[in-house]
């Protein structure tokens, strides 16, 4: 309850002070390239649930139709699929990514109760069939927009660090470790260290 408190009094606030920001965005988006705003991802929520997760578009249209032609310049390990320098991303698109911005409207997430501020992120089905039992953990609990693995391994490649960190958080889950995530995912942002 605690948690859940925490999520939409700080997004609720959250929203209410960027509204000109995400305005801002917004016509950035639709100036820089043809297609919508908002970019809706299936991921897979607590417990197996299916939900649509929401951030601003930084691809151009039909760019998951090219990632089966991109998949030798994948630079993580397993289920993960990350290139630093994606021809798919769109000028604006590389800038909300550097200060992680196109995950703004998960806020809107937090409030609806799909997501929490902060907890492991959401997976893609197709990331979830690949999951081993152990793996299975990570679903226990509500997905975040940043967590253990965003502030200390953002840049690692392991697939097994990524479970370890999500699994750890998950261990020792605190209000003042969800608090400490936070304040360091604000220097991430600031810092400009987002993919």
């Amino acid at each position: 309850m605690m948690k859940r408190g925490l999520d939409l009094a700080l997004s609720s606030l959250i929203l209410i002070a960027i509204s000109p920001v995400l305005l801002a965005i917004a016509i950035a988006i639709k100036l820089d390239s043809h297609g919508p705003v908002f970019y809706r991802s299936e991921r897979i929520g607590k417990k197996g649930r299916v939900f649509n997760c929401m951030k601003f578009r930084t691809m151009v249209r039909e760019a998951e139709k090219r990632r089966a032609g991109l998949m030798n310049m994948n630079e993580r390990e397993s289920v993960l699929f990350k290139i630093s320098d994606d021809p798919r991303i769109t000028k604006v698109g590389r800038f909300l990514r550097k200060y992680s911005l196109d995950e703004l409207p998960q806020f809107f997430n937090v409030l609806r109760g799909d997501m929490s501020i902060v907890g492991p992120r959401p997976p893609l089905a197709g990331e979830v069939r690949e999951y081993k039992l152990s793996h299975l953990r990570r679903l226990d609990v509500t997905p975040g927009i940043t967590g253990l693995w965003q502030v200390q391994a953002r840049r690692d490649p392991s697939f097994d660090h990524y479970i370890s960190l999500d699994l750890t958080y998950i261990e020792k889950w605190s209000i003042w470790l969800d608090l400490k995530i936070i304040i360091r995912t604000v220097g991430v942002v600031f810092t400009g260290t987002g993919t």
